[in-house]
């Protein structure tokens, strides 16, 4: 008679399955709970102990690691010498494994846990099974995902074994799922450990959404979410409407939401390509809106649009107007969603702006490795302001500054962003020097340049930035400082009498 050795946390379809097992002419060795579930429905079960001879001990931490059990997981039936050890030493095969893990992620994840209750629900003899039955995986099914039972059940059914293939699918499916335990193990770990640069660092994602393609058709792509990620995240977030998102929609809503969490009041954001093209904040949200699509109305269209309030009925009546791709917020009222999702392919995502919002560290792959760093979550609150010219910034200028540093720490190196107290007036991206992002955010900005603020990501490195600023309209300008040559950015400041404010912080972005 074949073994099968069962103990799972997760008891979801056990009793079918192990029902069918028996069908199948097996005998179930079992453990503590899992046994006792079986036992309680009917099924003919041997304890662990009469295989290994040994008490469970230690509350459970000692029952399966024995060489009665790794014995019969891991002896090759095809090696006599195996045979023979098994033979002498009065041990039985064991045919299939069926183990699921202590939770430990779920245990983590709650508010107020503490380190004793999440070790104690590291799991130790499961992964060990397991492991053990996935390197024997040619003579020993090993099965972790309660998906997998009915897929199992049948080629017992149908050719009295599973096949060669598939058992070698599931072992690969068993050393991915203890891999992916054992690395939010080790971050949890070393978090506790408060240890900043690990030697090693071993990540961990479950997919989420197989894409239609990358960043363009001919790459494939995939969607991973990180368990236990921050709630505030397109990862996380709750599709009410539309089509399938695409990868450059997901980069672009993330790109979004970045931005739009720094902002208390009402505020929208609109991006494209990663990039902000327009901005605005109001007493309501209908009037961020209407601020946003005034800054930049032909490049908002087909983009993406993040909302820090609840969508309103004449919020969505001006939303509908455009296309766009993706409208993120908390929420839809019931009247906005009717109206929105009157337009088949929009996409409308809900997201949580309540709960906690981890910092997680960003992470970007580069060939053969991986840069980890912090976020760029650093604000104009913890920044060590001087004002090095004559003149100071009156209060409208003061407010359009911090919008305009609110924003430009999002936007793609070299970067500068022309503002005004509610609604950003132009941008420049991603340009290869200072002058050549200014020159269009302000031929952008137009007219709006007059009285208004600009902002730059890192310093300028010669006054031209701040001629140009000025022969514009511009009367205030908000950068880091820091050059060599700051005394010039200075006087061409004070003989235009621009209010020029240092923040002695960079926000570069790549």
């Amino acid at each position: 008679m074949k073994r099968a050795l069962i103990s799972v946390s997760d008891k979801t379809g056990i009793i079918e399955f192990s029902k069918g097992l028996k069908e199948a002419g097996f005998e179930i060795v079992s453990t503590g709970g899992t046994k006792k579930t079986l036992a309680d429905n009917g099924i003919e079960v041997i304890g662990i102990e009469e295989v290994t001879k040994f008490p469970e001990i230690m509350d459970g931490r000692v029952k399966t690691l024995h060489p009665n059990v790794h014995g019969g997981l891991l002896a090759k039936r095809n090696d006599n010498d195996h045979l023979a050890q098994l033979a002498e030493h009065h041990i039985q095969p064991i045919d299939l494994v069926c183990v699921n893990l202590y939770p430990f992620q779920q245990t983590i994840a709650k508010p107020d846990v503490t380190p004793e209750e999440a070790i104690e629900n590291i799991d130790i003899g499961g992964p060990t099974m397991l492991r053990s039955a996935a390197k024997n995986h040619e003579f020993v099914t090993v099965i972790v995902d309660p998906a997998d039972y009915e897929a199992v059940l049948t080629q017992l059914a149908e050719n009295g074994d599973v096949t060669k293939q598939k058992k070698r699918q599931l072992a690969a499916k068993v050393f991915r799922h203890t891999a992916a335990y054992d690395a939010v193990i080790s971050e949890y770990m070393t978090q506790l450990a408060e240890e900043e640069n690990p030697e090693s660092l071993t990540l961990t994602y479950n997919l989420k959404q197989s894409l239609r393609y990358g960043e363009n058709p001919h790459q494939h792509a995939s969607f991973y979410q990180k368990p236990l990620g921050s709630k505030f995240s397109v990862a996380y977030s709750n599709q009410l409407h539309g089509k399938e998102l695409s990868y450059n929609n997901i980069n672009d809503a993330d790109a979004a939401l970045l931005i739009v969490r720094d902002f208390d009041q009402p505020a929208a954001v609109a991006v494209k390509h990663m990039n902000p093209c327009g901005v605005g904040v109001g007493d309501t949200l209908a009037e961020a809106f209407k601020k946003a699509y005034e800054a930049d109305s032909t490049s908002i269209f087909g983009g993406i649009i993040a909302l820090n309030r609840e969508v309103d009925l004449e919020t969505a009546t001006m939303l509908r107007e455009i296309f766009l791709e993706i409208i993120i917020a908390p929420s839809f009222t019931d009247e906005a969603l009717e109206v929105l999702t009157a337009k088949k392919n929009i996409r409308l995502l809900t997201v949580d702006f309540v709960g906690e919002r981890k910092n997680e560290r960003k992470t970007t792959s580069i060939l053969g490795g991986l840069l980890v760093q912090d976020l760029d979550t650093y604000g104009l609150d913890e920044a060590t302001i001087t004002i090095p010219t004559k003149r100071e910034p009156s209060e409208e200028e003061w407010a359009a500054l911090k919008l305009g540093w609110k924003v430009v720490k999002h936007v793609k190196s070299n970067a500068i962003v022309v503002s005004g107290e509610k609604m950003t007036f132009g941008i420049g991206a991603g340009q290869m020097n200072r002058v050549g992002a200014a020159n269009i955010a302000l031929a952008q900005a137009g007219e709006k340049a007059t009285g208004a603020a600009l902002a730059s990501d890192a310093f300028f490195p010669m006054d031209d930035t701040v001629e140009a600023a000025a022969k514009a309209g511009i009367t205030a300008i908000i950068q880091p400082g820091g050059s060599v040559r700051d005394e010039d950015s200075i006087k061409k400041a004070d003989e235009y009498g621009i209010a020029m404010v240092f923040t002695g912080v960079r926000h570069f972005k790549h």
